[in-house]
């Protein structure tokens, strides 16, 4: 695969996996996206669990994916995490990888406890 292909590929995986977070943390609080949001909350559950069990707690096959095509480009020293990533990418600093895991799992819980009281609600 082409140094170009491998980029372009690099790019959209910023671009969607970024969209995926963003979307799993505020897709709540519009109610078209709310059923969309869930599914998408337990799927991302789904990988860091049950995918997990096998392949390491937090296991994210979109990270995984990304990070072969950044071995590919020749980034081999890459955090534990892509949330770490993507800090580091934007900020240039180098955030302990515990604490942004923390983060992470809170955030994402607290997402999940809104998701699931925005779509079991009785609507009025």
């Amino acid at each position: 695969m082409s140094d170009l292909v491998l980029q372009m590929a690099s790019y959209f995986f910023y671009g969607l996996h970024s969209f995926l977070i963003f979307f799993n943390l505020l897709g709540w609080l519009h109610p078209k996206t709310r059923k969309a949001n869930l599914i998408t909350l337990f799927l991302t559950f789904g990988s860091w669990v049950l995918l997990g069990y096998w392949k390491g707690w937090g296991y994210c096959f979109l990270s995984d994916w990304h990070y072969q095509i950044l071995r590919k480009l020749g980034e081999e020293d890459h955090p534990p995490n892509y949330v770490s990533l993507l800090i580091e990418k934007i900020t240039g600093l180098s955030p302990d990888p515990d604490l942004v895991n923390w983060f992470t799992v809170g955030f994402a819980l607290l997402a999940l406890c809104l998701s699931l009281w925005t779509n079991l609600r009785k609507k009025t």
